[in-house]
């Protein structure tokens, strides 16, 4: 009889250290402490507020700001500021609420330790439900496409689209969606939203184009970031087809394997230290080089939902609309 009772104290004991672990894992998080070089140039890149901007709006402003003078002169007169508006805040609030989900968020933290040297970190998000991503409101997208609430068009394409939350503000305006996803996981959720799945070695050999192709924040975690541009180019509808690109700034690329990050086997080298210079370089560069030209570009941030170490997370993000050249 002592045996199980034994094995229930010891558990109890574990889980108890666990979560006292935890939470001081939680007050010691900072950057000094992340050894990998990968890992602590991403985290020096990530801002956290433990408000909202209802309470903090001087930071939000910083996610939104440029100084046009700073860009090239092609691409200073395409540049269209963005603000802080009703969506993006409610996004906020909800990470977060979610945050704040002690039980949860411990066991979100269990799993994760145990599948992550096995499982990619997207696949552990699609698993839990976690992990969401917010790039534009509705109204930000419609300003960038300069379209109206009503505009429709035929055909879209959601280069990994995740678990689909983007995919929906902008799929509201297409007739037909469609998705590309790697992780199973997130497949699950598109399947549930009822977008048509495509295979990433299929989407560009459809025999059809599409009105648009959104590559949200994925030019710098695939293997070929100059031959996925190509395909673009060439799946577009000619002429009035649109490319919509996000991209994290400073430029960073790696592929996720697994559990791990190696470098991608095509190197896209981005000039420039500040975010501006950055994005010149990009629109006159490696945009232009593969055959297309901006035609609206804002900044943004790239939010996503946190977990018991921070309510959200923020990336430094440049969107695109990019048209094909003739």
């Amino acid at each position: 009889m002592c045996h199980p009772q034994m094995r229930t104290l010891v558990f109890v004991a574990w889980l108890l250290f666990y979560v006292f672990f935890l939470l001081s894992m939680r007050k010691m998080w900072t950057g000094k402490y992340v050894r990998s070089p990968l890992a602590r140039a991403l985290f020096t890149n990530m801002v956290t507020e433990t408000d909202t901007p209802d309470t903090a709006g001087h930071e939000a402003l910083k996610w939104y700001h440029c100084c046009p003078d700073m860009l090239g002169e092609q691409v200073r007169s395409q540049f269209v500021q963005s603000h802080l508006d009703e969506d993006t805040q409610a996004f906020l609030r909800r990470s977060v609420e979610k945050s704040s989900w002690l039980f949860t968020q411990l066991y979100h933290s269990l799993f994760s330790t145990i599948f992550s040297p096995l499982v990619s970190r997207t696949s552990i998000n699609g698993f839990l439900g976690r992990g969401s991503m917010f790039v534009f409101s509705k109204d930000q997208f419609q300003r960038l496409l300069r379209i109206g609430p009503e505009w429709k068009g035929q055909r879209m394409l959601d280069l990994g689209a995740g678990d689909g939350g983007v995919t929906e503000v902008m799929g509201c305006h297409f007739h037909e969606v469609f998705a590309t996803e790697v992780s199973t996981p997130m497949k699950w959720h598109l399947q549930r939203k009822n977008y048509s799945l495509l295979g990433i070695d299929e989407w560009h050999r459809t025999g059809f184009q599409y009105d648009l192709i959104s590559c949200l924040n994925l030019l710098d975690r695939c293997d070929e970031p100059l031959q996925l541009l190509q395909d673009i180019k060439k799946s577009l509808v000619p002429h009035t087809g649109r490319l919509v690109l996000a991209a994290v700034l400073p430029f960073q690329p790696y592929v996720e394997t697994g559990g791990t990050w190696v470098r991608p086997k095509e190197h896209i080298k981005v000039a420039g230290k500040t975010w501006e210079e950055q994005v010149t370089h990009l629109s006159t560069d490696v945009f232009l080089k593969v055959g297309f030209e901006v035609e609206a570009i804002t900044r943004l941030p790239y939010l996503c939902e946190g977990d018991m170490y921070k309510d959200y997370y923020v990336l430094d993000d440049a969107v695109f609309v990019l048209k094909p050249q003739d």
